[in-house]
């Protein structure tokens, strides 16, 4: 075995990161604002690159959470895959369909570190293609 890889989803650690993902996405289809500010780490060095926006430090994160619209946040999530990197860091990626959005395909990937007060996305990119020729 390569030196390192028995750290490679550690099977508790990566139970806890698959819980505040589906935590993460409850929240996000149904606009509970204040769970998702609290999934961001609190901190000016936290980053969200949106589909149409670039969002350094929490405080612009809360504030597009605050102003997003509400209404069309069903998805359907595919090849969702989620690996931590020892007890304290994960990435978590995936693919999502809206019907409102036919022909596209968004792309999410969020870094998540473990904090004493619990997980933390600390940098996160969203993004939308038109679907990929097969």
């Amino acid at each position: 075995m390569s030196e390192g890889v028995e750290a490679i989803d550690i099977p508790e650690v990566k139970a806890e990161v698959e819980a505040a993902f589906a935590d993460y996405e409850r929240a996000l289809t149904t606009n509970d604002v204040a769970a998702l500010d609290s999934f961001f780490l609190a901190a000016p060095t936290a980053i969200r690159y949106g589909a149409g926006e670039n969002l350094y430090g929490f405080e612009e994160i809360k504030a597009f959470r605050a102003a997003r619209p509400s209404v069309g946040l069903t998805r359907k999530l595919e090849r969702t895959q989620i690996t931590t990197y020892g007890r304290d860091l994960a990435i978590a990626a995936t693919l999502f369909r809206r019907e409102s959005a036919p022909g596209k395909i968004g792309r999410q990937m969020q870094t998540w570190a473990r904090f004493p007060f619990g997980w933390r996305i600390v940098a996160a990119h969203v993004s939308i293609i038109d679907e990929p020729k097969a």
